[in-house]
């Protein structure tokens, strides 16, 4: 998916942000936007948004002299995620079709992400999320995808829905590679994160390389590379992976939800949509 307009002024949004949350130092975070303004007449409008959030996201820690700015959000996040496991757990499994609730509770995660400037509440919105209907629902190819898949390769997005990836992950009933970022960005999941979740002990994890707040091929490491063009079913998770892979000509299921305009417009479906396509 190439980069819009729109996507612009949500990278500048999202330096102010990154900014804030690494120092109070209004000097410093003036030569950031300064800086990151400065980045985007040579934005070439043919890239991907994760291609250009990398670049902007390097230089914004680079700035700042902090290579995890969102380290203590994200800790939060998790913390409060594990905190309602147990009852999203429950829930998903007292439901009609526990399967179908485990992709929803792993889409419900998706509302934890600082890329977009939606504010949200994990408790309240995770429940309302999994009882919404699907815009695109894709359930059927799914199942029939996973009943004849070996191995599945999960690609994880931000630090917190790891949580509720979990869920997921442990109904697919399927031997699971867990990709992570090769290094934080944003808030996205590394290494790290998947550790403090306890997806190792249920997933076997990888770091795909990739410095980007997408999955950006070009950047993946030589062992991601051949996971990915060998793994008998794919699931990608968030906006960040779905711009970065939605003209990969692999089959793809991207679940996710449609937190701004442009992404809803891409799929064809209303913003605050959630989707397994």
């Amino acid at each position: 998916m190439k980069m819009y307009l729109d996507c612009i002024a949500c990278i500048m949004n999202q330096a102010l942000r990154a900014g804030r949350f690494a120092t109070d130092d209004e000097i410093i975070i003036r030569q950031l936007l300064s800086d990151v303004g400065m980045m985007i007449k040579d934005i070439p409008m043919e890239a991907s948004p994760p291609e250009i959030g990398g670049i902007v996201y390097r230089r914004i820690n680079s700035i700042i002299s902090n290579n995890d700015p969102y380290m203590d959000i994200k800790d939060a996040n998790i913390k409060k995620a594990l905190s309602i496991y147990d009852d999203i757990a429950d829930f998903v499994d007292n439901s009609e079709s526990p399967l179908l609730y485990a992709v929803k509770a792993a889409i419900a995660g998706n509302i934890i992400d600082f890329g977009v400037n939606k504010p949200f509440d994990i408790e309240k919105d995770i429940i309302n999320v999994i009882k919404m209907d699907f815009a695109v629902n894709h359930f059927e190819a799914f199942k029939s995808q996973l009943d004849k898949a070996e191995y599945i390769l999960y690609i994880g997005d931000n630090a917190g829905e790891g949580v509720f990836d979990r869920i997921l992950i442990e109904r697919l009933g399927k031997r699971v590679i867990y990709a992570v970022r090769g290094i934080p960005i944003i808030n996205d999941i590394t290494l790290r994160e998947a550790k403090m979740i306890g997806l190792n002990d249920i997933a076997q994890i990888v770091s795909s390389g990739v410095r980007s707040p997408g999955l950006i091929m070009s950047e993946a490491n030589e062992e991601f590379v051949s996971i990915f063009d060998s793994a008998d079913m794919i699931i990608s998770k968030g906006q960040g992976n779905y711009e970065a892979l939605s003209d990969n000509k692999k089959d793809i299921f991207f679940l996710l939800r449609a937190k701004c305009g442009i992404i809803a417009r891409d799929i064809g479906v209303n913003e605050g949509d959630i989707v397994l396509l």
